[in-house]
């Protein structure tokens, strides 16, 4: 018998649509992951590590070559500073980062505030630390939020605020300015700030901007990312937290009674992927952009309304209707599978019409979905 406090969270959506995709031979638009591999010189790196006997348990805080990988890559890209020692701890994913920073700063009773949409773990963990979760909405179609709503949702039980840019299930990039309005609330209510930075270098249009790396937010500010997004190994489950010191402290003291260590030789190989050269980044980055533009051209040709992401794996359109009953009824008619955007949302009827595709894909797999979706466009109903 499931707790309370994690009864209602269920089965997600992604569990039926996937298990559908499987049952219908349906193409897979649905979940973030990729269906490509790292570089190869990136997974040499694995073996090599498993030949080699590392092998066993990892020390908690991360093995020491990618505790250090993680702290010059902060330095390379952002201009950050930090000790491999005391400010770099490795989790297994960015999940696990995610829920060791709640339950290790946040008491009971404590709030924890986020943008809505939001990915999907955020509410559970807040209920697994004893934590309200609240949330302030960014509005479609170019899914911004109002600093007064952020600024009145705070309350003088908030302890911690969730920010995730750039953004799921949105593609959102947060601008300079939204930046610094959220930094402001963060002063004026001394909160902690955790960013959730998985999607950080899949940038189409605009920069990524560490919201640490903004006046005064450095020593309140949790950074997590990930290697999975960036590197195409999201079964890797290699992430990472810095920040100062107590509070890697304190995901720190939360993570042992997790899962304490693992994926020992993924994270040697991790510190070998952090390390590729900036052409290479440059390039990923701008082959995604190609992915999100053929899909984005399938999408409106099939007559649906885009909203163009700046970043990350997934567009988003506009449908008419339920986006739930839209995505079940898609599979049958097109024999593709998407997520409806609600399912990220405290208040799904706001987020109703719009709905998630994943565009994280080989090109012969988004054509084929394509081709799919303007058939299926041009078929006559009923």
């Amino acid at each position: 018998m499931t707790a309370t406090r994690l009864a209602a969270f269920g089965t997600t959506i992604f569990t039926e649509m996937s298990a559908l995709a499987q049952r219908t031979g349906a193409i897979n638009l649905g979940q973030g992951f990729p269906d490509y591999d790292a570089p190869a010189e990136v997974l040499e790196s694995a073996i090599a590590a498993m030949r080699t006997g590392h092998n066993q348990y990892a020390p908690l805080p991360g093995v020491p070559p990618l505790r250090q990988a993680i702290a010059e890559h902060q330095r390379r890209f952002y201009g950050i500073e930090l000790d491999p020692d005391t400010q770099v701890q490795v989790t297994m994913g960015a999940t696990e980062a995610l829920t060791a920073a709640i339950i290790g700063i946040c008491e009971p009773g404590d709030e924890v505030l986020a943008f809505d949409p939001y990915y999907d773990s955020y509410a559970p963990a807040a209920a697994m630390a004893g934590a309200a979760f609240s949330t302030v909405p960014l509005h479609p179609p170019d899914w911004r939020f109002d600093p007064d709503e952020l600024a009145a949702a705070v309350t003088p039980r908030t302890r911690m605020l969730l920010l995730n840019t750039p953004h799921n299930p949105t593609g959102r990039v947060f601008g300079r300015a939204e930046l610094e309005a959220v930094a402001a609330v963060c002063r004026e209510r001394d909160l902690i700030a955790v960013t959730d930075e998985v999607y950080e270098h899949l940038v189409f249009d605009g920069e990524h901007v560490p919201l640490a790396t903004l006046p005064g937010m450095a020593e309140r500010t949790v950074t997590i990312s990930s290697i999975g997004k960036t590197f195409s190994v999201t079964g890797w489950k290699t992430g990472w937290a810095t920040g100062p010191a107590e509070l890697v402290a304190a995901v720190r003291a939360a993570k042992q009674f997790l899962t304490f260590a693992g994926g020992t030789p993924f994270q040697y190989a991790s510190a070998a992927a952090l390390r590729l050269g900036d052409d290479w980044y440059a390039a990923f980055s701008a082959d995604l952009a190609r992915k999100r533009d053929h899909l984005c051209a399938a999408l409106e040709k099939a007559g649906l309304n885009v909203l163009v992401p700046q970043g990350t794996y997934f567009a988003n359109v506009e449908v008419e209707g339920d986006g739930a009953d839209w995505c079940r009824a898609l599979v049958p008619r097109a024999g593709v599978v998407a997520i409806p955007t609600s399912v990220f949302s405290t208040e799904p009827e706001r987020l109703r019409p719009y709905v998630r595709f994943a565009f994280c894909k080989r090109l012969g797999v988004i054509d084929a979905a394509a081709a799919r979706l303007t058939a299926a466009a041009a078929a006559p109903s009923g």
